[in-house]
């Protein structure tokens, strides 16, 4: 029995795939029938071809496996070989092909993962084999961001990528020799580009529009002035972004298939947020996250309510590199934004700040516990919304709303702030449990804190999506200000242990 050879390459699974399948096992899955066949040109045909899923076709050892399907010899060691090969692509189109936890340390998910002997039945099992590789992977976007990727690849052969050479802050109407630079490489992405005026190094206005229509495809701020940001999106080269789309294809394999009747998608790659209640947007947002130094995490978790005029307790690493040199230059200088410090993290023994030696304090063991009372100046706003996850973030509500007019809304220490949080509950309350924003409005206004349960749990993902697809199908892409993307694909390439 070839199935029972199998035993030797997959012993945790071939058991029970034997007794699922009876008396089929002694069926060769892959040789010796015109059905194994056909099964085996439609897998290495998928496999030619893996490379529209940012999967390279080497990694399953295409080349050898068609040597040996040409040779015809040994069909046992073609059964395991192909078994093998089988196991790994199916995994990685349908799951991913890294443990998404073990790229970065600011990832944690409950990724998807297959049953590998469900997956060796099914294909035994599938009356069109074509079709069922076809349908392993996730449906949605999926298959846009394919197309793009195809796309992106034909661009490279086509296409050249001109260096703009940092400086300082070039701004509308100022004579630069980076200018023409300038504008050759925005016509190389594809953008129209007016002709220069009488003075070819001229930054003008018209040029200058050109680069605020490609700022705001960036998420970057749109003020015409090229900056280090600016210049850096702009240094961005086609195979970077065919990289990023690959990135995003494996991290879209992370996520579950559905991710639920009623959830939040917060994307930190593009700083947005959607609340879907049974398959529809009811609700969409601008949001504020983390800056590269604290990104925002990758999570899932649910949210079962909100509260109302939060205290904010800082966290130690944040008191002793943010508020230690300014106690250190005034100890009452905290007092006028609402802070109270504290003795320890068990009780509320309030300290002096004037008694304390703050030069003799270190950054990275700040002993005192600061805490930031409600009101106008905290920083957590008037509504916070906690969740489960080790990383200590939540969403909420915010006193610095004027940062929601920036591009690049990368400024919390990775916690997630929203535009309009009552206009969010509203919404998740949908005029249930007698909840109206008035009600929270006054209860903001009076200074109570309370507790507002959702009438349903909402599951929460926090994703880092950093291409998404236009309704035109274009590909729409944030830069990689967290680096993420490029560790993926580095870790997609690894050999598998």
């Amino acid at each position: 029995m070839i199935f029972a050879r199998l035993l030797i390459f997959f012993p945790a699974l071939a058991l029970p795939f034997l007794i699922s399948l009876g008396n089929a096992a002694a069926e060769p899955l892959w040789t010796g029938s015109p059905a194994a066949k056909g099964r085996t040109e439609a897998f290495l045909a998928a496999l030619r071809r893996a490379g529209d899923h940012g999967l390279e076709p080497g990694w399953y050892g295409l080349a050898e496996l068609e040597k040996a399907v040409a040779s015809g010899t040994d069909p046992d060691a073609q059964e395991a070989r192909i078994s093998a090969a089988f196991l790994a692509y199916a995994s990685d189109v349908s799951t991913g092909r890294v443990r998404a936890n073990q790229v970065d340390k600011d990832i944690d998910i409950v990724q998807r993962r297959v049953d590998r002997a469900a997956l060796l039945k099914a294909a035994a099992d599938a009356g069109d084999f074509s079709a069922y590789l076809a349908d392993l992977p996730p449906k949605g976007d999926y298959p846009l961001l394919q197309r793009s990727l195809a796309k992106w690849r034909e661009k490279r052969g086509r296409s050249s990528d001109t260096p703009l050479p940092e400086g300082g802050a070039l701004r509308p109407g100022e004579t630069d020799a980076r200018v023409p630079l300038l504008r050759k490489r925005l016509a190389e992405l594809d953008l129209v580009v007016p002709e220069p005026a009488s003075v070819p190094e001229l930054y003008d206005d018209a040029l200058a529009a050109v680069v605020k229509r490609y700022q705001e495809t960036k998420g970057l701020t749109v003020d015409g002035i090229i900056g280090v940001k600016t210049t850096q999106s702009l240094n961005t080269t086609v195979d970077q972004r065919i990289d990023q789309i690959i990135a995003n294809l494996e991290r879209r394999r992370w996520l579950p298939e559905n991710l639920g009747s009623r959830y939040v998608l917060v994307n930190a790659g593009d700083y947005s947020m959607v609340f879907v209640d049974r398959d529809k947007v009811v609700f969409a947002s601008e949001v504020i996250v983390g800056t590269p130094k604290d990104p925002t995490p990758e999570i899932q978790s649910v949210m079962n309510g909100f509260e109302t005029n939060p205290y904010w307790t800082v966290p130690q690493s944040i008191a002793g590199e943010e508020y230690l040199p300014m106690l250190r230059r005034d100890p009452n200088s905290l007092r006028s934004a609402g802070f109270r410090i504290f003795e320890n993290w068990t009780d509320d023994t309030e300290l002096d700040p004037a008694s304390v030696d703050w030069q003799a304090i270190h950054p990275k063991a700040f002993p005192y516990r600061l805490r930031q009372e409600p009101g106008a100046a905290n920083a957590l706003g008037y509504i916070f919304f906690p969740f489960a996850n080790r990383y200590g973030i939540y969403m909420h509500d915010t006193a610095t709303r004027w940062l929601f007019s920036e591009g690049s809304r990368n400024f919390s220490h990775g916690c997630i702030r929203l535009q309009n949080p009552l206009d969010f509950v509203e919404k998740v309350f949908a005029g249930r449990n007698g909840f109206s924003k008035d009600r929270v409005g006054k209860a903001i206004a009076a200074g109570e804190q309370l507790h507002f349960a959702f009438p349903e749990s909402v599951v929460l993902h926090v994703t880092y999506r950093t291409v998404t697809v236009d309704t035109d199908g274009s590909a729409v892409f944030r830069d990689d200000v967290y680096g993420r993307d490029a560790r993926v694909v580095r870790q997609m390439a690894k050999p598998r242990s």
